[in-house]
């Protein structure tokens, strides 16, 4: 039945059991004094001492009889209470349930109250407000647990969540490590604290089936004496009334428990109020689960590309070695462009410099530099004659399931009293270039075959010798095919780069190759470009045979 809608009033005397005295709501009429007129048998069902002539205030509840005295004194009467009209309906309890009650003047200038139970939509109104509540608490903490993939900063938002919104207290209880269990505790004021305890999970009921995860576990109430110490926040001082355990269910791996607390002043945890734990819990164990995913695979990268990076250069037996490199992408931290320096045993011996330049850039083509980095460092016994290395080199990567090549430039470089030799072979690679002391910039004579396209590779040797201050630049065609200058399709270009080396006569080996990578990476601007690596090996200026005494061999210092 519609309740907005008003029933009909009837009139003083008249026969009730023909008309309202008759209906399945508890109607009652009562008078200016407030005195009770009629009932019908609904009415009397509900309020047994509700009989005629009895006081309104006596047998019914208050709410009814204080909105009686407001509508049925005269002093209030108006053209429309006096005409019949309705006025406000009131709202309370009898008993264990609600009522709206409609009160309607009667020609007599009776008041008669008409009680609709409303309990069942009150009740159901009252549970989809909570629901839409819920909803939008629901929404509201994913969003808060997928602004971060940090798995500290994970476990603090979902702590405080759960504390603010679920509970008194929580606490996080990620996977143990071995008797270490990491804990993440938020109290009643808000304040995050991250521990690392020795404590056997056990102690605690249902905590152990939670971390296990397998098989999938519901929210646990547990008996609030059995809830350890370590579970519970230093600044929850209150006792422990009541709590739950439930599981923060992963992706395919459980990402910990959470501990629900709430003091003996407040109520009890509902069994509605646990399944609503069980949402929140599988929101924040998706979350966590992906932060510690994504923690995994950064230390992971971080470790591949440790091994991918260029390393830093530094004099070597007395000559000095510089080199720079810039992957092609802002993202990316590794390409194709590698470089490396291996030094000889000791003065007399060569040091291997190997520049290359792997066909395409970005991850792919860094997965093929380390595979020919690691195979040149195991081909550094042959590193005398150039031509075995690279084509044993050449077979190893046609027998390999890569369709990529790579270009490559080495030299084998000495120290050989005051100047530097180099024995420089180019494999496809742009030949390197001289600035000689007095700033002229010569092409090293060198050309071979890509190695990684065709069976058969020839190359050529070159011999060069550098005098103190001169400086061999070794530079991949990223340096050199990078578009960008003033019309911002210009190729930097070979001579470009002739004239910014010359400008570079006498410089140490690390400020040649900051120069041309600036003079570049200026070129280029924003605009893409393929990844850019330069190598300088220099004779320096000044550099001596040392002797820590008279008899042991020395080494040359800068």
């Amino acid at each position: 039945m519609d309740t907005s809608q008003q029933p009909p009033a009837g009139p003083r005397g008249i026969d009730s059991g023909t008309t309202w005295g008759a209906a399945p709501y508890p109607v009652l009429v009562a008078d200016a004094s407030g005195d009770v007129v009629e009932v019908n048998a609904a009415a009397a069902a509900l309020f047994p001492s509700a009989v005629p002539g009895a006081w309104l205030r006596c047998v019914v509840p208050a709410w009814i009889a204080d909105a009686h005295a407001r509508t049925g004194s005269p002093a209030v009467e108006t053209g429309d209470a006096a005409s019949g009209s309705p006025s406000s309906p009131v709202h309370g309890r009898v008993g264990d349930r609600t009522f709206e009650a409609h009160p309607t003047r009667t020609d007599d200038g009776d008041v008669m109250w008409w009680l609709v139970d409303d309990t069942d939509r009150r009740l159901a109104e009252d549970a989809l407000a909570s629901e839409r509540k819920r909803t939008a608490f629901l929404a509201g903490a994913s969003s808060a647990l997928l602004t971060s993939l940090n798995v500290e900063r994970c476990m603090e938002v979902t702590a405080r969540l759960a504390a603010e919104h679920l509970a008194d207290a929580a606490v996080i209880v990620a996977p143990p490590r071995g008797r270490k269990v990491p804990l993440t505790y938020c109290g009643p004021d808000g304040d995050v604290v991250h521990r690392q305890i020795q404590a056997d999970v056990e102690q605690l009921p249902g905590l152990s089936d939670a971390l296990r995860g397998v098989p999938p576990v519901p929210p646990r109430r547990i008996d609030p004496a059995a809830v350890p110490e370590w579970a519970v926040p230093d600044r929850f001082t209150d006792p422990v009334g009541s709590a739950v355990v439930t599981p923060l269910p992963g992706h395919g791996v459980p990402a910990g428990a959470l501990v629900l607390l709430r003091s003996g002043r407040q109520p009890s945890f509902t069994e509605s109020e646990e399944i609503f734990a069980g949402l929140f819990a599988s929101r924040a164990g998706a979350a966590m689960s992906a932060a510690r995913l994504y923690a995994e695979q950064a230390a992971i990268t971080t470790t591949l590309m440790r091994e991918l990076l260029p390393p830093r250069l530094h004099g070597v037996h007395g000559v000095e070695f510089a080199g720079k490199y810039l992957p092609s992408g802002q993202a990316d931290r590794v390409g194709g462009d590698f470089y490396d320096v291996h030094p000889g045993t000791d003065e007399g011996q060569e040091s291997l410099v190997v520049l290359g330049d792997v066909c395409g850039k970005g991850l792919d083509a860094a997965v093929l530099t380390g595979k020919v980095r690691n195979t040149v460092q195991a081909l550094l016994p042959l590193a005398e004659d150039h031509q075995r290395l690279l084509g044993l080199l050449n077979g190893a990567l046609m027998n390999s399931h890569h369709t990529r090549f790579v270009t490559l430039a080495l030299a084998s470089v000495v120290r050989s009293g005051g100047s530097v030799r180099l024995r420089v072979t180019s494999a496809g690679h742009p030949a390197p270039l001289i600035v000689r002391a007095d700033g002229l910039v010569e092409t090293v004579e060198t050309r071979g075959t890509l190695v990684g396209a065709f069976w058969d590779i020839t190359s050529t040797t070159a011999h060069v010798e550098l005098a103190p201050g001169e400086t061999c630049l070794f530079f991949t065609d990223g340096i050199t095919e990078g578009r960008g200058g003033p019309h911002g399709n210009e190729l930097f270009g070979a001579p470009r780069l002739e004239s910014a080396l010359a400008r570079c006569a006498g410089l140490p080996a690390e400020a040649v190759v900051e120069h041309i990578q600036m003079l570049a990476a200026q070129w280029v601007g924003h605009g893409g470009h393929d990844d850019m690596a330069t190598v300088a090996v220099t004779a320096p200026h000044h550099a001596h045979l040392s002797a820590v005494n008279g008899r042991t061999r020395g080494r040359y210092t800068a």
